[in-house]
């Protein structure tokens, strides 16, 4: 993934998921979008040693349902808008989930099928997510993020193709250097 063209600076905490305290010295934000296979790859692999970090209040996530107009990303959109901003903790179990499943509900052949499967399935509704859903869409336009998934940790950009060593390593440089 290119990341030249790509603004740290303008990436920001307001809108997302956030998951660990406010205090966190460190901030993970992870644009990523639920019908994305390197999107799955990336929060599959990482789990375990995000919530580690988050449980040692060292990391807060701020995961980003980023909203695509790539056809095959389009399903993904719809169930960005069945998960709850103000229930970041449950959302994260619905993003679990969904993620796990994405074989599943990826293969339903229209958007309306997708929300039938997140209120019948699931048990979610539509929730009004306008403001966060627009406020990510501005902010990926403002830094320039177009890939999903697309991780930044301080100055450190970079997709799923991170290793658990290198992550690691960024997210301790980063903690030194902000606790």
């Amino acid at each position: 993934m290119d990341t030249s063209n790509m603004n740290a600076d303008k990436v920001n905490v307001t809108y997302g998921f956030k998951i660990g305290p406010e205090s966190a010295p460190v901030k993970v934000i992870e644009f990523i979008n639920l019908a994305c296979p390197y999107c799955k790859k990336w929060y599959f692999d990482t789990k375990d040693l995000l919530n580690e970090y988050v449980q040692e209040g060292k990391v807060q996530r701020v995961i980003k349902l980023f909203d695509k107009e790539k056809p095959s990303l389009k399903r993904g959109n719809v169930l960005h808008h069945h998960l709850d901003y103000k229930k970041p903790e449950e959302a994260l179990m619905e993003i679990d989930y969904l993620l796990a499943h994405q074989n599943e509900w990826g293969m339903l052949k229209s958007h309306e099928e997708i929300a039938e499967y997140a209120v019948e399935k699931r048990g979610l509704t539509h929730q009004p997510n306008e403001i966060e859903i627009n406020g990510i869409l501005n902010e990926t336009k403002e830094a320039n993020v177009f890939f999903v998934p697309s991780v930044f940790i301080g100055e450190n950009i970079f997709d799923e193709n991170i290793s658990l060593e290198e992550l690691k390593t960024i997210i301790d440089s980063e903690y030194e250097k902000n606790k």
